[in-house]
């Protein structure tokens, strides 16, 4: 089942843990141990959730780093249909092997 309008990992991070728990970026980019710059970038959106923040994330916050993945991907997923234009693509016909 697809999400309607899934939200950017950065944008869940701020909302579920950040903001209710008064911790600051700068804060949980030290417990992840990145530098602010790189954590700001997934926060605001402008870089995506790589395995490696997904496995640090995963150990920092919980949530398995699949999921993480997984938010990522369905973000990724949700903002390719709104732009890819699939009207002349067609399918191939593949025999059995």
């Amino acid at each position: 089942m697809t999400m309607y309008n899934p939200p950017h990992p950065g944008e869940f991070i701020t909302e579920v843990y950040l903001e209710p728990n008064a911790l600051s970026g700068r804060e949980l980019a030290i417990s992840l141990g990145v530098s602010a710059s790189t954590l700001s970038r997934v926060l605001n959106g402008s870089t995506g959730i790589s395995p490696a923040m997904a496995l640090r994330l995963s150990k920092v916050l919980g949530r398995s780093a699949e999921s993480w993945l997984a938010m990522q991907t369905n973000y990724d997923l949700w903002q390719a249909r709104k732009t890819v234009k699939l009207g002349r693509i067609k399918k191939i016909e593949l025999s059995a092997a």
